[in-house]
């Protein structure tokens, strides 16, 4: 990476004063002899801002926005005030002034983030057009999070980063770029929390305090010096928000919340078959099988070895009924080959990109020589949705999209004159790069849900751009069978969820090399308590199956996954979060409490849903380790020990478990262990209640698991209030949407009660009852008519008040 030359002179920037202004509905105009400024709401705590060093803009057009400052209906003005230019809504206030420098205050007067040196930019005669560059002062004590799948410290002060997807094969701690390019970034100071999205799709570089330690500067190799500022002030509240203006996904499959398995390559038939069944045999839940490249005719994307797979769509159909759903990978590169009709079909309705004096771009990945369809094209992401019709109706439930970086074997991607459509804004692909993945998993997702339907599509992409979230999960990429990834995984799993992608994982285990039986145990412990839940390997080193290391590890492995299938409806109520509200799923301690000056440099420990703290073993041998529990008070998820947070633990664990607590007042549902989700009906939910002196709310989401009925409130979202006193506990129960599931009955297990119970009014009656207690955990078990909506249970002291 070049270094950022700060010599003012090397730079061009707005000196004349602004000359006319004016306002414009949710929009600003300043504009200088200098440069020109555009600020746009896009809500209360939601501004735009927007360069052009000539007041000329180009056209705006962005593949990460989806909303629109016009659906802003709050409070937005512009008042001149002596020198300065004052643009109000009601959180902010951005003062700008003559040269167009800006600072941005709550509506308290606090200062929230100003500008240094602002905006600058500098000819790029090399390549055209304007190299862009914005620089801000860093706030005394000011943190900074976010990047996307960046494999460092959690905590970006002091570091510099570079945004150009690229297939980094066994990258290391610190290695840089990586596979994904998510422009977006979070600021913390004095508890205000707020972040900026620089939507710029060309080489984007930041810079934490890194060449100054008081400096933050973001920059580009081309295109405008576009960015939105979005304030908290908490960065929960970020992070919903980016969500919000970069797009939420839909509610995925619950299977594909389960767990699934991998490897480069699962063939033939038969190997796939044989592992199928090991895990049916072994009763180890699993629900998706992937099926790597091998699977393909010369890798022709689209096709079928009939050598190896004889008969797909049985095989496809056999799986589909014992509970597997199979995804395959699909990759970018299309075979030059006469005799190929995907081939044929691309060339002659000109699908594919081309380099800048006209020839069809050419490049060698998989199948040797390949085209690569321009994915910006919105008529070649039409066709390309077209493919799967055929495809999948064989019985295939999801795809996987790699190397989609893009990615070229010995010059590492495309040319840098390769021409792009860019939806009507034709570029090179310098410009194009960072977001060609995200375009593809746009097709291939939109492909599967037209083909698939009535059932819900699952797409994976390894790269993508700042709204990918929209159209696909993602996983870390090529990763190494090492203790250090464990660590690695468990960073960038927490980044990208407070990034916008929560639907993300690792590969666990780790792709390349063979992990050893502990090893891979501790990184499934982990997974189990991450979004996307997948092992996948290279096979180059041995079986990485959860039976693959003998009987004491599997027996670990086992206990791992079923784990996983127990927690599955707190999960999907979590992905109810984020989908409606971009909730992360996954939150550093910061999130949790970023008043707490211990969680700002904490980088193990992190919230899993509203109500989990997972901390993973990361050292060989471990059987507990210290970890940070934040404020509050926490259940032992294994033990049911109370503890109380605010300072640092010693955990005691085993080779079964990794440490794990939630959160007191808590409702968490569960379910019975299960082979693959569907397989079991039950008549009762287990509802685990964690005793708390004081209220707490949580929450209930189902729905069918599948298809789109929740889009016509077939839904049910319950919420759960808890009030707990010393000699009682209520819980009150309320319901909006018509799903009505099987169970008819919740069976109610209470922890950490600090009483005995003798009595209960159920719906303001007495009621008998009759309690399990378990004296290993000092919980106490009831069932209950799921349709309740006032519980108390009490002593004899609080039933006879």
């Amino acid at each position: 990476m070049q270094p950022v030359r700060q010599d003012p002179r090397s730079r061009n920037r707005a000196t004349q004063i602004v000359e006319k202004w004016q306002q414009t509905g949710n929009r600003v105009l300043l504009e200088s002899s200098g440069a020109a400024l555009e600020v746009s709401a896009y809500g209360v705590n939601m501004l735009r801002f927007r360069f052009s060093p000539n007041g000329i803009f180009e056209d705006d057009f962005s593949y990460a926005v989806v909303q629109k400052p016009e659906a802003f209906e709050g409070k937005f003005s512009l008042r001149k005030v002596g020198d300065e230019f004052h643009v109000l809504t009601d959180e902010l206030v951005c003062k700008i002034s003559n040269s167009l420098n800006i600072r941005i205050f709550n509506k308290a007067g606090q200062l929230i983030s100003e500008d240094e040196r602002g905006f600058f930019w500098e000819p790029y005669p090399q390549k055209g057009g304007n190299q862009v560059f914005n620089n801000r002062k860093i706030q005394e004590g000011e943190h900074f999070f976010g990047l996307g799948d960046k494999p460092t410290r959690l905590n970006l002060r002091g570091l510099r980063f570079e945004n150009w997807g690229s297939d980094t094969y066994g990258y290391e701690k610190n290695s840089d770029p990586l596979y994904k390019n998510i422009p977006f970034f979070m600021g913390l100071h004095s508890g205000l929390g707020y972040g900026i999205f620089f939507d710029n799709t060309f080489k984007t570089r930041f810079d934490f305090g890194h060449e100054r330690s008081d400096i933050c500067t973001f920059w580009s190799e081309g295109g405008e010096m576009s960015y939105y500022f979005i304030y908290g002030p908490e960065l929960m509240s970020v992070s919903e928000g980016y969500v919000y203006l970069t797009g939420t996904p839909e509610l995925p499959p619950l299977w594909a919340l389960g767990y699934h398995q991998s490897k480069w390559s699962y063939y033939p038939e038969s190997k796939l078959m044989s592992v199928a069944n090991e895990f049916r045999i072994r009763k180890i839940p699993c629900d998706g099988l992937h099926i790597d490249i091998d699977y393909m005719d010369g890798f022709r994307c689209f096709t079928w070895d009939r050598q190896r797979f004889p008969d797909a769509r049985r095989m496809l159909q056999d799986l589909l009924e014992d509970g597997f759903k199979s995804v395959v990978i699909i990759d970018p590169g299309i075979k030059i080959d006469k005799d190929y009709a995907v081939y044929q079909d691309a060339m002659a309705k000109d699908m594919f990109c081309r380099r800048a004096d006209g020839p069809v771009m050419e490049g060698n990945v998989w199948p040797g020589s390949c085209h690569f369809p321009d994915f910006t094209n919105p008529e070649v992401r039409e066709w390309w949705s077209g493919l799967f019709k055929d495809f999948t109706k064989s019985g295939i439930r999801g795809i996987w999209n790699d190397m989609n970086e893009p990615a070229l074997f010995e010059i590492g991607t495309f040319p840098e004159d390769t021409r792009h459509d860019f939806d009507g804004h034709p570029c090179s692909h310098r410009k194009a790069h960072n977001v060609y993945g995200m375009q593809m998993a746009r097709a291939t997702w939109e492909g599967i849900k037209k083909s698939i339907y009535p059932n819900r599509p699952f797409a994976m992409s390894r790269s993508g751009y700042s709204g990918i979230q929209r159209y696909a999960a993602v996983w870390t990429g090529d990763n190494l069978a090492t203790w250090e990834h464990v660590w690695i995984a468990n960073i960038q799993i927490q980044r990208l969820s407070i990034s916008g992608l929560s639907f993300c994982g690792s590969d666990i285990g780790g792709f390349i090399g063979r992990a050893g039986g502990e090893l891979f145990v501790r990184w499934l412990q982990m997974g189990a308590f991450h979004p996307f839940f997948r092992t996948h390997y290279s096979g180059d080193y041995g079986d990485q199956e959860p039976w693959s290391f003998g009987d004491k590890w599997t027996a670990l492995a086992k206990k791992a996954i079923e784990t996983r299938y127990r927690i599955l409806p707190y999960l999907y109520t979590a992905f109810w979060q984020y989908t409606s509200k971009g909730t992360p799923i996954v939150r550093p301690l910061s999130f949790i409490d970023q008043n707490d000056p211990e969680t700002l440099f904490r980088m193990d420990e992190y919230g899993f849903g509203p109500d989990l703290l997972v901390c993973p073993i990361t050292k060989e041998g471990d059987e507990g380790r210290l970890m940070y529990l934040p404020k509050g008070i926490w259940y032992n998820f294994w033990t049911d020990l109370e503890v109380e947070g605010g300072e640092e633990v010693f955990v005691q664990t085993s080779m079964a478990e990794i440490p794990v607590f939630i959160r007191a007042g808590a409702i968490m549902p569960q379910y019975p262990v299960m082979q693959y989700v569907g397989e079991v009906s039950f008549d009762a939910m287990p509802l685990h209640i964690y005793y708390l002196h004081g209220t707490y709310t949580s929450s209930l989401y189902e729905d069918a698991g599948d298809f789109y009925g929740h889009d016509q409130g077939n839904y049910r979202l319950r919420t759960f209030e808890l009030e707990g006193f010393a000699n009682k506990v209520d819980i009150r129960q309320s319901w909006e949407g018509r799903f009505n599931p099987e169970y008819t009955t919740y069976k109610m297990v209470f922890h950490g009660l600090p009483f005995i119970p003798a009595g209960m009014l159920l719906d303001g009656k007495v009621v008998m009852f009759s309690l399990d207690y378990s004296a290993e955990k000092g919980s106490f078990t009831m069932e209950v008519d799921k349709k309740f909506e006032h519980l108390s249970l009490m002593n004899l002291e609080g039933f006879a008040d």
